[in-house]
């Protein structure tokens, strides 16, 4: 019977302490979300502020963009030669999109003033025999329930013209593909699978990359230029050392072929 209270005594004891247990975890978590609580307040503040100093620093940038704009303007086919010159954007343009590019004038990214609410694209063109729109722009509108509205400029194709859609061969590949032109990014305005997540990698690259300087991917070829240079020596170096080898070679055959008079 001792012993049998014995144990009735330990078991509890230890639920008690499984509940004193239990009530400081319980405690401790609730210290913590309330540290958590103060943390989010602090992040939302620090947030808002430095959206205020992005849209504070967007309008003092706004006469350095126009600045350079114009600048840009007088260089033939800058925005061309920078697209083509960037190793991602390159590849969305085919070669009917590369003449209609060479009316490009200016190309121009624009934050909302609320700038977390989206940003536009604007593609400025000269009168050019293709299309009647001077710009074209897409709008990417970031919502509050997480998703982006997209609009995009209609264009207004001239007669016999209309989307330069080609067709090229892969290198190893005997079955042509059709190319997608560049201009079918203005005719997609809502998301469709693969397709506007592919749109949207394009923006990106233009907002984040191209924009910001330009002046990188049109001063590539100069780059390309030298790295090129840079393979031909060492390919003149891999001949010259191919020759010296087979010098050697030529040179050991001939002694060998000497001692085989002298025996």
């Amino acid at each position: 019977m001792v012993a049998d209270k014995s144990k009735k005594l330990k078991v509890a004891d230890e639920e008690n302490n499984h509940e004193e247990i239990d009530g400081d975890i319980v405690l401790s978590i609730e210290k913590l979300q309330e540290i958590q609580d103060e943390l989010d307040k602090i992040n939302e503040k620090a947030s808002d502020e430095v959206l205020a100093v992005e849209q504070k620093y967007n309008e003092i940038r706004k006469p350095a963009y126009e600045k350079r704009n114009d600048i840009i303007k007088s260089i033939p086919e800058f925005w061309l030669t920078a697209f083509l010159s960037h190793p991602a954007l390159m590849e969305f343009l085919t070669d009917e999109d590369q003449k209609i590019f060479k009316y490009l004038s200016s190309l121009e990214v624009e934050d909302s003033k609320d700038v977390k609410s989206g940003y536009s694209i604007t593609f400025n063109f000269n009168p050019n025999p293709y299309f009647e729109d001077a710009k074209l722009t897409k709008t990417f509108t970031f919502l509050d329930e997480g998703t982006t509205k997209v609009t995009a400029t209609s264009i207004k194709w001239k007669e016999g013209k209309g989307i330069p859609n080609g067709v090229a061969n892969d290198k190893g590949n005997k079955r042509p593909h059709v190319e997608e032109s560049f201009f079918t990014w203005f005719t997609e305005s809502q998301p469709k699978d693969n397709i506007e997540e592919l749109h949207d990698e394009i923006a990106d690259i233009i907002k984040d990359d191209l924009w910001p300087n330009p002046l990188t991917y049109f001063n590539n070829d100069a780059d390309e230029e030298d790295f090129a240079g840079e393979e031909e020596e060492e390919d003149d170096d891999d001949e010259e050392g191919q020759a010296d080898d087979n010098s050697e070679d030529d040179d050991d055959d001939d002694e060998d072929g000497q001692e085989e008079d002298d025996n």
